[in-house]
């Protein structure tokens, strides 16, 4: 009897999860990444309570990434993800530590076709696409997978070696379903006057995708497990930026400009070589104004 009542129970439980499949769920938390919710203008509404932010903007941002690097190649033909500057818009509007312009080909194309329609004189009146409107870039952020590891698990099978017997069999079938998913990810953050980097960070995150792990241990253990299965590469990507903005912006609130004593930058350097032309002075440092002198006091009028 008992043994049919968990036979009805386990057929119970895969219809219920073929229903579950099957119905549409908006929202599911199983499908987000660390970068929930939305954005507009400085308000922001679901967004992850892990994310730094800023009281006020610190300037304008532009998205540069380098779609000729090898890691872009991957994340766009291995991982089929889209560009990291979809994720990043999102998580910097969030902080409000950037107003983000729009600088993508795709995006300066829609402007400049506006402007074209304008120009052929088609667009009704007081569409005003005139010039002296667009704002200017004041910083560039470029994002970069440092490392990527899709398969850092076998860790069990090792053990499972050493154990030996029936347990180490168990314990490596185990580590043989684990599948451990690493990203590291870079941001640099670049003054578009200046060409000075002005910020750079590194995040990380890591998941463990425990794969085959419940059906060693039936249905009831791979239901506990949850999210923890399949978890997607993307995810992680998605983590490993959050974690490499926040460690930024937690560096910019403290922010001071670096200095080159004597010269300013670009004047040369401190580093002089032997028979080198001597550093040029870029930058004088404005000297403070002289008191200004009070004014004579009237003399005291004699008494008749």
């Amino acid at each position: 009897m008992r043994a049919l009542a968990l036979t009805a129970v386990a057929a119970a439980s895969l219809l219920l999860a073929g229903c579950e499949t099957t119905n549409m769920k908006m929202g599911s938390q199983e499908a987000k990444t660390v970068a929930t919710g939305s954005a507009a203008g400085s308000t922001s509404a679901n967004a992850n309570s892990a994310l730094e932010r800023c009281a006020s903007p610190l300037g304008t941002v532009s998205l540069v990434e380098n779609q000729q690097a090898g890691w872009y190649t991957i994340l766009r033909n291995e991982y089929k993800l889209p560009p990291t500057a979809n994720l990043l818009r999102l998580l910097i509007q969030q902080s409000n530590c950037f107003v983000v312009v729009e600088r993508s080909a795709a995006g300066m194309n829609a402007m400049n076709r506006e402007r074209e329609l304008m120009a052929s004189g088609q667009m009704r009146g007081g569409s005003n696409f005139g010039g002296g409107q667009m704002v200017a870039s004041d910083y560039a952020l470029s994002p970069e997978i440092v490392f990527s590891n899709d398969n850092a698990g076998g860790i069990g099978g090792a053990l499972g070696g050493l154990i030996g017997g029936g347990r180490g069999r168990a314990i490596a079938a185990i580590g043989g379903s684990m599948n451990t998913k690493e990203a590291s990810a870079l941001l640099t953050l670049v003054d578009n006057r200046s060409g000075v980097q002005v910020a750079a960070s590194e995040g990380s995150a890591s998941k463990t995708d425990f794969g085959a792990f419940g059906s060693i241990f039936g249905t009831g253990g791979a239901g506990g497990l949850g999210g923890y299965t399949n978890t997607a590469q993307g995810k992680v990507i998605a983590a490993a930026f959050t974690d490499a903005y926040n460690q930024m912006v937690i560096a910019l609130r403290s922010y001071r400009a670096q200095t080159v004593q004597g010269q300013g930058l670009g004047g040369g350097g401190r580093l002089g070589v032997d028979g080198g032309v001597a550093p040029s002075q870029t930058y004088v440092p404005a000297e403070a104004p002289a008191p200004a002198a009070a004014p004579a006091k009237p003399a005291p009028k004699k008494k008749k």
